[in-house]
């Protein structure tokens, strides 16, 4: 939503206090109605090189459902307007999940993003948030939400669709072409530290955690009193451990068995392998020399596997 000036300011302000590698990943999300020819152009100029867009179905009562502003046409147009500006690196967000999304439905959906060619795709199951629209119509009984085999259904139709596509399923909800990872996205589930500026922002130091207040006029405020413009959370090493077993498990890499040990003790490691030991016999975990990794199987599980294996 922000103009061509307003990018630059923003880049222009990193690069003055921060020194960016040549190769650095810097991405855009966009809806597909935001998309046009002289945007992308723009953006591009502004060293932007790589452009996420919100499709979340190629089906327009789909998107009525979810209140997007787009159409299923301009889902489809953006992708090909994105490509033609010349950025290669590309990556479409869809969900499953949906009341009356069938699973053949759910495939088209599915071929669709295949045929456009994108390196990178986001699918999320749905979630109803509170305060919408569509939170509205499931709570009055308009709208039924899909029984969960059909969402398990949908789930695993896309592991197998994406693999026979030549993509890597390298993070629950993530799917990408040979070395097309989001670098951005890699980074919060290998615990690097990371900084968020601007409303609602979190940052990261591996000591704790920081998020900005969402209201822009109370942030501008604060920040010019000179005065905390965040809340703060100091991480335990129970928090630090937890948080390395939910965020690893849902990758490929998995959780490092030797980083454990280094980082959290020789204690916590042996737990840890306790707690595994019925989900490696139940086929959901595959227990290697290095690594506890979550099988196809598993990753039905990921959340309650993780919750299981804390401290």
């Amino acid at each position: 939503m922000l103009s061509k000036d307003e990018l630059e300011k923003i880049l222009g302000t990193v690069n003055k206090y921060f020194t960016l590698t040549n190769d650095a990943e810097i991405t855009l999300e966009a809806n597909p109605d935001d998309l046009n020819k002289a945007k992308l152009l723009g953006i591009k100029s502004l060293g932007v090189n790589r452009v996420s867009i919100g499709i979340q179905s190629f089906f327009d009562e789909n998107l009525l459902l979810m209140n997007r502003s787009h159409t299923s046409e301009q889902a489809t147009s953006a992708v090909k307007e994105v490509q033609k500006a010349g950025f290669e690196n590309i990556t479409i967000d869809l969900i499953y999940g949906l009341p009356g999304l069938t699973i053949e439905r759910w495939k088209q959906n599915l071929k669709q993003a295949f045929t456009l060619d994108v390196p990178h795709i986001s699918a999320y199951g749905l979630t109803v948030e509170e305060r919408t629209a569509l939170n509205h119509l499931v709570k009055t009984k308009k709208v039924k939400l899909p029984e969960e085999p059909l969402v398990i259904e949908q789930f695993t139709t896309l592991i197998e669709e994406a693999q026979k596509n030549g993509f890597i399923h390298y993070e629950i909800s993530n799917f990408c072409k040979e070395g097309m990872q989001s670098r951005h996205n890699s980074n919060y589930w290998k615990g690097v530290h990371y900084l968020g500026i601007g409303p609602s922002a979190h940052s990261y130091n591996g000591a704790s955690r920081q998020w900005n207040v969402s209201s822009n006029t109370i942030y501008i405020k604060k920040i010019n009193a000179n005065e905390p413009w965040f809340e703060e959370e100091k991480l335990t090493e129970e928090n630090k451990f937890n948080e390395y077993v939910m965020t690893r498990l849902r990758t490929i890499w998995g959780i490092d068995i030797e980083f454990v040990k280094n980082t959290f003790g020789e204690k916590k490691l042996k737990d840890l392998l306790n707690n595994s030991k019925d989900y490696i016999s139940s086929g959901h975990i595959n227990r290697k020399a290095e690594s506890i990794i979550l099988t196809p199987k598993g990753k039905l599980l990921a959340d309650k596997i993780a919750s299981d294996l804390f401290i």
